[in-house]
């Protein structure tokens, strides 16, 4: 009965502002997934000198305020510079205030919360059954996909799900460069943010509520994945 009163509750710009951010934080985490992979395996294994320069350029989210990123992306996007130029002759619309904005940006600001597990989890996987798999006849690309990858699948799986995470929680980054646009910017944190600008505490404290629990079941996740080892 408790949840049967609880949903109703809440208003439909909220719902909208809901599905607006799990729809961000699913494509945000799916590119990650495609792109992420493969940097964090070359960045495991790259001999460049300038490999650790690109690894901490890659970390710099981690410690660099959100509205430093912010900003400088929003210049970016502008079309006074190269990517929001070419953004804007290629779809007529700028790049800054719109949701595929909000995808770049949710991509690299999220990129260290995948990198890093992800790295952690390929550095986890015993060479000797690498090289066992290609002194059998595999070539480098079937070694990557039917051992490194199914013997980091936990590691990754928990990397996967804190980019998906850490995307449901941004704020300052998806404020400089989205805005506030209802159905097209407006995510959960923002959502939130208005609400408690307007004093309108009841549905901030409904919506909160639910925020807070959607964070609690991924972050078990990762704490589950993260602890639980494969049966020896």
């Amino acid at each position: 009965m408790g949840a049967a009163t609880f949903l109703p509750s809440i208003p439909w710009p909220l719902w909208q502002s809901l599905w607006l951010t799990l729809r961000l934080a699913a494509i945000t985490t799916a590119i990650l997934g495609i792109a992420g992979l493969p940097l964090a395996n070359w960045l495991n294994t790259s001999r460049w000198r300038l490999a650790p320069a690109i690894e901490t350029l890659v970390t710099l989210p981690v410690v660099l305020p959100p509205t430093v990123i912010g900003f400088y992306l929003l210049l970016a996007f502008s079309p006074n510079h190269a990517p929001g130029r070419w953004w804007l002759e290629a779809t007529g619309s700028t790049l800054a205030f719109s949701f595929p904005g909000l995808v770049v940006a949710s991509v690299i600001y999220s990129l260290p919360f995948a990198i890093q597990p992800f790295q952690a989890a390929l550095r986890a996987v015993p060479r000797e059954l690498l090289d066992a798999g290609t002194a059998l006849g595999a070539g480098s690309w079937r070694v990557w996909r039917r051992l490194h990858l199914p013997l980091a699948g936990r590691g990754i799986a928990a990397g996967l799900t804190l980019a998906f995470a850490h995307t449901l929680g941004e704020f300052g980054v998806v404020l400089m460069i989205g805005g506030s646009i209802p159905g097209v910017t407006r995510v959960a944190s923002i959502a939130l943010y208005d609400d408690v600008q307007s004093l309108d505490y009841g549905e901030a404290r409904t919506f909160a509520a639910l925020l807070l629990v959607v964070s609690f079941v991924l972050l078990l996740a990762v704490t589950l994945l993260q602890r639980k080892r494969p049966a020896s």
